[in-house]
């Protein structure tokens, strides 16, 4: 009797034992995108599937509150120690008619967020403000205005950062998630990243509304040698994202992959919406997606980057489902999302 007793006390403590180290591997391996709980061994054998071991996971974590305000004060500790380590200059397109009613979004929302944030517009405004640009106003003088902003990002605030980021005034930016990506990155090397497309330009380009980040060489080659010299980049382009891309390719900036480990998308051209219902068009994503060709929820990074086309109240929507809203015992699962 007493041996069985033995036996039945070895059994669940060897469980336990077993619950609370996979929790542990979670939590320390998640952010690395590579851990897959089918990966274990012990899991993927027992009888004790994820849905089971998340749920005693849970009940685990909601009795030690200790733990719980461990890992919550660990998990911001790391996005303000990568705020000092990546720095990131933002520099946002706008228009004098724009600043109260998309910009002032974005400065209220996620450029709070960079280390450096600065409104590109034709025309200075001090009270706003933005930088005035010499540059005629309209889309299809984007070109110029991209050109230019980042000549005055090489000329006054090289050296205030390692990368510089160019979004649109309804582009969304999850900063934190920018930073761990390019946290394995070096900015000294030739290099941009955004969601490559890939006509036009040899090796592909970044599309402008997803926002692109280039780093502090390849701002430094565009500022010494590019700027100016319309053989290396065109002056004024109707699609700016082609020109700039053509420009740096002709500097030697090579532009990267951004995908995640699983293949899956970081920087989106699109709404949110339209990646979660795979309402982008078949023929855009065939003749012009770089990176995998599909949409989808499954195609999205769970460090998703951006998005494009988001409208003011939606950028607020964002801000608060990201920063304020957190659903209580639940972890963060790599599940299977179906959407009707």
């Amino acid at each position: 009797m007493s041996a069985c007793n033995s036996q039945n006390k070895k059994f669940y403590l060897g469980m336990v034992l077993g619950i609370n180290a996979t929790v542990l591997i979670y939590f320390i391996c998640w952010p690395l995108e590579f851990i897959s709980l089918n990966q274990i061994p012990w899991v993927r054998s027992s009888r004790f599937n994820q849905e089971n071991v998340f749920r005693y996971a849970s009940r685990w974590l909601n009795h030690n509150t200790d733990l719980m305000s461990a890992l919550i004060e660990d998990e911001d500790t790391i996005a303000k120690q990568m705020f000092n380590s990546v720095r990131i200059a933002c520099l946002i397109l706008t228009a004098p008619k724009l600043l109260d009613v998309k910009a002032i979004h974005v400065k209220n929302t996620w450029a709070k967020r960079c280390n450096l944030d600065l409104f590109m517009s034709s025309a200075q405004n001090d009270s706003f403000p933005t930088v005035g640009l010499n540059v005629t106003e309209g889309y299809d003088h984007l070109t110029a205005k991209t050109l230019h902003a980042f000549k005055y990002m090489y000329d006054h605030h090289l050296a205030d950062a390692d990368w510089f980021l160019k979004a649109d005034d309804d582009t969304y930016v999850i900063m934190e998630n920018l930073r761990y990506f390019l946290s394995n990155e070096d900015p000294s090397l030739p290099v941009y990243f955004g969601q490559r497309l890939k006509p036009f330009v040899r090796q592909g380009y970044a599309s402008g509304g997803s926002g692109y980040v280039i780093s502090s060489e390849a701002l430094s080659r565009f500022g010494r040698t590019g700027f100016g010299n319309k053989e290396m980049c065109a002056g004024d382009h109707v699609y700016e994202d082609v020109a700039f891309g053509q420009c740096l390719q002709n500097l030697g900036v090579i532009l990267k992959p951004s995908t995640d480990v699983l293949n899956r998308t970081r920087f989106h051209g699109h709404t949110l919406r339209e990646h979660v219902h795979s309402r982008i068009p078949k023929g855009y994503m065939e003749n012009y997606d770089f990176e995998n060709g599909r949409s989808g929820p499954e195609n999205i990074s769970r460090y998703a980057i951006s998005f494009h086309h988001v409208q003011p109240d939606e950028m607020l929507e964002l801000e608060f489902l990201l920063y304020h809203v957190r659903p209580f015992g639940v972890l963060n699962l790599p599940v299977e999302v179906n959407v009707t």
